[in-house]
């Protein structure tokens, strides 16, 4: 038998909601790197103007760090969801997810050398590869296995906190000779500047100690994503609702009352380490609580249509975001590279949000995926993508 993409009328529309979501979550994080040099500051401490210190202590508690969990879990849900399909067919998945994978890397080793050195794709792909091994696992096994695997991670990084000293006040990282550098190459340099500059920075972002990291701090939450969707922990909301609500509730309240501790107290490496680490998955399990509570209600749904068209989309919109920044503040575009405050560069990513949505409003009323889903179905599959 031949394997098949998911159909419009096979998909969940509360995962395409998460998606768009976390779309929107990631952009806003992601606007930091358009306009200002990363990753050579220290964010906590860049900052001199009062206002830019509020909204960027506010983007570290609600956003920072609580939106890359959550996309790994989705792309562990509807990795394992395709298994799944795979293995009630009696067909074999794994060349099939190897392809589809490696097409992602692809995708994401091109726009990190072109486009923005902040690729994720390449290192979720790269992820994707061990996860795909363990699909085969129980969803207990995989929850044990992601938890044995975050925790070493967890040990690793409270004994190299020890070490330093837990109520040490975190040293204030400035690397003024790549700031300076990449300040020239992207607010003032060409598109060659800005490319060897990308290059530069591309070798800090995925070096070899990323990738093994990695495997500690993405793969965990994608395990996590694969036992919650062979529980079809999305599927049963309504018959879950009370755990649902419990995550949604607890997540959203110790979340930011951890990713809060450094801004309520002195910053150590301690509270840093907790605001990182622990804080930023435990909200995001707290907004994936409280979208899949709301998506319960018919009404919610269609006010969340437009973030569902985004999810539907999510590697045209990634790759879209980035080539628009890029555009925006960099010398070749519109020049704005370090010019506008953290609050322009939140209304801008809004802005960026809802031309998207506009586009793939558009979009999806002729095609039933976006361009780029288009490309990796047909490559994977060997199919082409349809007119509504």
């Amino acid at each position: 038998m031949e394997l098949k993409p998911t159909m419009l009328q096979e998909r969940i529309a509360t995962l395409d909601i998460l998606r768009g979501v976390s779309l929107v979550g990631i952009l806003l994080v992601n606007m930091y790197t358009f306009y200002l040099p990363m990753p050579h500051i220290d964010l906590a401490s860049w900052f001199t103007t009062p206002s830019d210190i509020v909204w960027q202590q506010n983007i570290d508690i609600y956003v920072q760090g609580s939106f890359y969990p959550l996309f790994a879990m989705l792309f562990g849900y509807g990795l394992a969801i395709q298994w799944q399909k795979a293995q009630s067919r009696e067909q074999n998945f794994y060349t099939l997810g190897l392809r589809r994978l490696s097409v992602l890397f692809v995708f994401g080793f091109i726009h990190a050398v072109l486009i923005w050195w902040g690729d994720i794709l390449m290192m979720y792909a790269f992820c994707g590869i061990f996860l795909l091994l363990l699909l085969r696992l129980s969803p207990l096994w995989l929850l044990v296995s992601a938890v044995i695997i975050n925790g070493l991670m967890q040990v690793f990084m409270l004994f190299l906190v020890g070490i330093i000293n837990f109520n040490t006040k975190v040293d204030d990282y400035l690397d003024i000779v790549s700031v300076e550098k990449a300040i020239t190459a992207y607010g003032t340099g060409n598109w060659v500047d800005a490319f060897m500059q990308r290059l530069t920075d591309l070798s800090t972002q995925a070096g070899i100690g990323m990738w093994f990291a990695a495997l500690f701090t993405i793969l965990p939450y994608m395990l996590i994503g694969a036992a919650a969707s062979k529980w079809r922990l999305v599927e049963r909301a309504k018959e879950l609702k009370w755990l649902w609500l419990t995550l949604a509730i607890a997540g959203l309240v110790i979340g930011v009352v951890i990713k809060s501790l450094p801004i309520m107290f002195t910053r150590t490496y301690l509270l840093d380490y907790l605001k990182t680490y622990i804080g930023g998955p435990v909200l995001s399990v707290g907004y994936i609580g409280i979208i899949v509570l709301l998506c319960l209600l018919p009404i919610a749904q269609k006010l969340l249509s437009p973030f569902a068209k985004l999810g539907r989309m999510t590697l045209t919109m990634y790759i879209m975001q980035s080539i628009i920044g890029t555009c925006l503040f960099y010398q070749f575009g519109f020049g704005w590279y370090g010019k506008v405050s953290v609050e322009t560069g939140v209304l801008i990513a809004i802005g960026i949000i809802v031309v998207q949505m506009i586009i793939a409003e558009i979009w999806l009323s002729k095609w039933r995926q976006g361009p780029l889903e288009a490309l990796w179905r047909k490559i994977t599959y060997k199919k082409k993508v349809e007119a509504r």
